[in-house]
């Protein structure tokens, strides 16, 4: 019983070093590619699209509805001690240091990121990749930084347009529901925030976008076993891309507020 516990955790172990090692090895050429011409502004374009303009829909709706309910929960124990007007400043750096980077980012990579592996894992299936390569077209310069380039710009300007949607959500309940005047609240929330706030929030916010090209990427060029090998990778790209966001978002936590505050 042992033994095979302590084989399986082996195994885990071994397959978790490999993800790792292959995903250093797609970051490092990625990085080198997307700064050697010609550059796709095209594709670009195209992903950044996908990434960012069709994304908006769903990331209004989470980001208004996350601020009606941190709003509420913030004015249900503000309110037991008389102390409503700071619920503005606590929700608004709540939202840009923290909630509106790590949200958006959940959301794009549950439906980017599983639209990319599967996109790119049916290629995969189909040999289309090894077309490419046959015809001297770079898999990775025509599929792989197009989508890195897109989710690292695109992902910082919708982490933006999320904290704004979140706040709008917190001034609706706190105003129209709790009574506090909208100059008192807009003047507290700009008070509550500082540059570091939002730049700590945005920085990270490329990072995550990388996280997710590359971890959809790799998962759908390692594709195997025909159609129930996409639907596999393509859970496997959204699980792995929540824990390493989560990871990184926690890494970045750590330097900007204890390490170098």
């Amino acid at each position: 019983m042992f033994d095979n516990f302590f084989i399986i955790i082996g195994r885990h172990i071994i397959s978790f070093l490999y993800f790792l090692g292959g995903l250093g090895n797609l970051a490092f050429k990625t990085i080198y590619f997307s700064f050697i011409p010609p550059y796709k502004k095209g594709r670009i374009f195209e992903q950044a699209k996908k990434a960012g303009l069709d994304s908006l829909p769903l990331v209004s709706l989470i980001a208004l509805f996350i601020g009606f309910i941190f709003a509420l929960q913030t004015a249900y124990f503000m309110q037991r001690i008389g102390s409503e007007l700071y619920i503005a400043s606590l929700v608004a750096l709540s939202i840009v240091r923290e909630l509106g980077p790590v949200i958006t980012a959940l959301v794009v990579a549950g439906r980017v990121g599983a639209a990319i592996t599967a996109e790119i894992g049916s290629m995969q299936v189909t040999e289309q990749v090894d077309a490419l390569e046959t015809l001297a077209v770079s898999p990775m310069k025509y599929l792989v930084v197009p989508r890195f380039l897109a989710l690292s710009l695109m992902l910082p300007l919708l982490t933006i347009y999320a904290d704004a949607v979140g706040i709008l959500g917190s001034y609706i309940i706190c105003v129209f529901r709790l009574g506090i005047s909208s100059s008192i609240y807009l003047r507290v929330t700009a008070e509550a925030l500082f540059y570091k706030d939002l730049f700590t929030g945005l920085f990270k916010t490329i990072f995550f976008g990388m996280i997710i090209a590359l971890v959809s990427c790799y998962e759908g060029f390692n594709v195997k076993g025909g159609a129930e090998g996409v639907g596999q990778a393509t859970t496997r790209s959204v699980v792995f891309s929540f824990i390493m966001i989560i990871i990184a978002d926690s890494i970045f936590t750590a330097l900007f507020y204890f390490i170098f505050p």
